[in-house]
């Protein structure tokens, strides 16, 4: 029998170069429990890169992130949309009720029912919101699911162009196609991947370094270019965006100019006003690190306000108690 010391299982490994930085701890009575780890850049104001941790350039699934490409598609299309309509399209909307009303106005004004959706139904992805339809006697919709408005725009350019309509998902779609060239010019690098969001949607991979300059560009696109309009719409109504309990909408709301956008898997892109940009994607997809990120790369770029503490807290509970938080770890 070998008589080589076992390992202690409890003691950690030298760190290895493939493994990320630690972006998010989780502490709890004083006692770290856990850690979440990830890639984050900084592009600076002229657009160089400031600041990367972790691997900035492997390609990750941005997920909704890629709303504003997405958005900026179908105006390349021709689909007149302004305001709050493009501010839908270009959300991942809470549910509540003025995002539903504002769906189903959209499907109707383009003569479309709720069936040619091919989003999934869904709950209204707002906690809150989901819990207050559901006592309302509520269930799972397409018009509820946190697309909706996107897929809604998405038929409407398919009516405009003459593009079949029960295709409209499939990747080789003439609007996919336009999808996948609006998302690769705003990056300004190729789409490294292809696969299916989880609305249903193609979904096109992209460096972190990609996607915080495609949000930048957007920022920083001519007025009344389709990535302008989408910037514009965003900002004005940011609550079409998200949803009034939503981290996006507090940030474009109270700091004028910016641009911000959360994705699935813990993805999230902000662009300022004045050119800088970031981009951060938490490895093992654990939303609760996204505020305590999101708001310490904002307090490190000088952006203090209110609601960015107000973003940046994840409290932990124990009983009814706070007993800890997720916090920040760079």
């Amino acid at each position: 029998m070998s008589t080589s010391p076992v390992p202690n299982p409890v003691t950690s490994p030298e760190p290895r170069p493939d493994v990320p930085p630690m972006l998010a701890e989780v502490v709890r009575s004083g006692f770290v429990e856990g850690r979440h780890r990830g890639h984050l850049v900084v592009l600076a104001a002229d657009g160089g890169v400031e600041r990367v941790l972790g691997d900035a350039d492997a390609p990750v699934f941005p997920r909704s992130t890629n709303k504003p490409m997405q958005a900026a598609a179908i105006l390349r299309a021709g689909v007149p949309l302004t305001g709050r309509r493009l501010a839908l399209t270009a959300a991942s909307h809470s549910g509540e009720s003025f995002h539903l009303e504002l769906v189903r106005t959209l499907l109707t004004e383009y003569g479309l029912t709720e069936d040619q959706l091919q989003c999934p139904p869904d709950l209204p992805l707002d906690a809150t919101e989901a819990e207050a339809y559901l006592a309302a006697g509520g269930t799972r919709k397409r018009v509820t699911m946190n697309c909706s408005g996107k897929h809604t725009a998405m038929l409407a350019a398919c009516l405009r162009n003459g593009w079949p309509l029960d295709s409209y998902l499939d990747p080789d779609h003439p609007l996919q196609l336009l999808v996948r060239d609006t998302v690769e010019d705003a990056a300004g690098e190729g789409v490294a991947a292809t696969g299916t969001d989880g609305c249903g949607a193609p979904l096109f991979a992209l460096s972190l370094t990609g996607l915080a300059r495609a949000f930048r560009s957007f920022v920083r696109a001519p007025q009344g270019s389709p990535e302008r309009q989408v910037a514009d719409a965003m900002r004005s109504h940011p609550e079409y965006v998200a949803g009034t309990r939503r981290a996006d909408t507090w940030l474009m709301r109270a700091v004028p100019g910016t641009l911000a956008k959360m994705g699935a898997e813990a993805v999230q892109a902000v662009a300022l006003p004045d050119g800088r940009a970031l981009a951060f994607k938490i490895e093992d997809g654990g939303g609760r690190a996204l505020g305590p990120v999101l708001a310490r790369v904002l307090h490190q770029l000088d952006v203090h306000d209110e609601v960015v503490d107000r973003i940046g807290r994840a409290p932990l509970t124990g009983g009814a108690a706070e007993v800890g938080a997720v916090r920040a770890a760079f």
